[in-house]
């Protein structure tokens, strides 16, 4: 591989490729789009919500969005990165939704060596995603719902293209604020590699998950399992447990924690939430790469009035920096 590709997948590459199934060209692809899911834990098929991003993993959720809803996200990233989108959900009739979006990733300029690290000059690297979803009401609680994907990622003078899909059901009680899912994500292959032979794979994972209101409190736990075809996975194994029939024994318990994210959404009025959630898998990946300060842990807060919808969070995706992601939406 040219040592300009390898000094960069070293200096962007999220700390979540630790995990041998997480080394993808396209990780991208599991970061939010929403600020309130970010809060949440990074990871949630199940919220509830009358955002446009709503279903950018679980597209049966955009059954819940507004007709003509438009949004606009953005977050700070490892290094300097940003990730930003713009999204629009259109419904026709009272059981079909259309929606369509985009996230952007620039990575900057870094400087581009030889093999002696003789700086050459200067490249830049930036990944695009490009998606279009529907949902279909099944009936009064049951909705399901389809994406398709297709990803761009440069580095420098090197292009690799991806199609995916994702698939999602879910089941929504209003009067027990109860909501049920499945997702499919990331259902897809590599068009074009960066370079001859160096094909990869794209992130798949099955989540399921549910959230639960409280009759007489105000507020909501959300519960989401993550990897749910991959309980043998090969996860990061810490220095001190190098020995593999010991990580074995001592390792199961965690490695099981690792599928899971929880949140919980404070809900002070109808128009206000505030939000905290602890992703396992995050904090564990963190933490072996020497990052423990609030490893694992984000929070967030946001309104919705009347056709107004303003959301902010805060988490930790690489040991490097802190993200801040935020949303904007309107229904015209």
């Amino acid at each position: 591989m040219n040592i300009k590709i390898f000094s960069l997948l070293l200096a962007v590459l999220p700390a979540t490729a630790l995990a041998q199934e997480y080394a993808s060209a396209f990780n991208t692809l599991r970061l939010p789009a929403s600020s309130h899911a970010a809060a949440l834990g990074g990871q949630n098929v199940t919220l509830i919500e009358d955002e446009p991003t709503a279903g950018w993993y679980n597209p049966a959720l955009y059954a819940n969005v507004s007709d003509l809803s438009a949004g606009l996200d953005f977050m700070t990233y490892a290094a300097g990165s940003t990730w930003m989108g713009a999204h629009f959900v259109k419904a026709f009739g009272e059981r079909h939704t259309m929606a369509v979006g985009a996230q952007y990733m620039n990575y900057g300029k870094m400087d581009e060596t030889d093999e002696a690290g003789n700086t050459l000059g200067q490249f830049s690297a930036k990944d695009i995603v490009i998606g279009a979803g529907y949902s279909y009401l099944l009936s009064d609680r049951w909705t399901g719902g389809a994406n398709l994907k297709m990803m761009v990622s440069n580095l420098a003078d090197y292009t690799a293209l991806a199609a995916a899909i994702d698939v999602g059901v879910n089941y929504y009680d209003d009067e027990n604020d109860l909501s049920v899912s499945a997702s499919l994500q990331n259902i897809g292959t590599q068009l074009k590699a960066y370079h001859d032979g160096q094909h990869t794979h794209l992130p798949f994972t099955l989540a399921l998950g549910f959230s639960k209101g409280m009759a007489h409190l105000p507020v909501r736990f959300h519960v989401t399992m993550t990897d749910v075809t991959r309980w043998k996975s090969s996860y990061y194994v810490l220095p001190e447990n190098k020995d593999k029939d010991k990580s074995d024994k001592v390792g199961f318990g965690k490695k099981a924690l690792n599928h899971f994210v929880l949140g919980l959404d404070i809900l002070p009025t109808d128009y206000l939430y505030l939000s905290v959630g602890y992703n396992f898998r995050r904090a564990y990946e963190l933490k072996a790469s020497g990052s423990s300060h609030l490893a694992g842990l984000s929070a967030g807060a946001g309104v919705n009035v009347k056709h107004f919808k303003f959301g902010v969070s805060y988490a930790k995706y690489h040991q490097a920096s802190n993200s801040i992601m935020a949303n904007v939406g309107y229904a015209f």
